[in-house]
């Protein structure tokens, strides 16, 4: 094959679960904010991002505020932010609900970010991926916390080709910003 189309048919499904969050009494679940923990983690994730150079071209987030604000946080690591799509589906989605809204995603977006909820986004990875570089399979299914990062990589013509088993899991970190003294 050659490798300037093999290039162009790799996309990436970059998967971030939402920084820690808080827990206010009496605020509902879809809009409690990050806790500080998260506010230290979500930039941390966006700077490992940058230094990977795994920067999307399209972004699909959660409406809920925990989500929107590691968003926020992480892309204000970026000399740019790619385009935003809040997404009232991803919150609290399964596998299914979070596949049906990543196909829809424009066939030029080659790499794109989704951020979200546990426990459907440690399912759509483990779903995903056929294999993995390193120990990566092995570490989302040990454990997928907040602020964590899965990078997902296949050969598809578009985002409807993503399924069960097809993408290389090459990569899977855990970045956490330093707590200031």
């Amino acid at each position: 094959m050659n490798p300037r189309t093999e290039e162009a048919s790799l996309r990436r499904l970059v998967v971030l679960r939402h920084a820690k969050s808080a827990w206010p009494d009496g605020v509902a679940d879809h809009e409690r904010p990050l806790a500080p923990r998260g506010r230290r983690d979500a930039p941390a994730a966006g700077r490992a991002l940058a230094d990977a150079h795994c920067l999307p071209d399209l972004v699909l987030c959660s409406t809920a505020v925990r989500a929107r604000q590691t968003w926020e946080l992480a892309a204000a690591q970026w000399a740019a932010s790619p385009p935003v799509r809040h997404d009232p589906r991803l919150y609290g989605a399964d596998v299914p609900e979070l596949l049906a809204a990543v196909r829809e995603v424009p066939d030029e977006v080659r790499t794109l970010l989704l951020v979200g909820h546990n426990p459907g986004l440690e399912e759509l990875v483990l779903t995903l991926a056929g294999d993995s570089l390193d120990d990566a399979l092995a570490d989302v299914r040990a454990k997928f916390p907040t602020s964590a990062i899965a990078v997902l990589a296949w050969h598809g013509s578009d985002w409807r080709s993503l399924g069960p088993g097809v993408a290389l899991l090459t990569d899977m970190t855990v970045p956490r910003g330093k707590k200031e003294s």
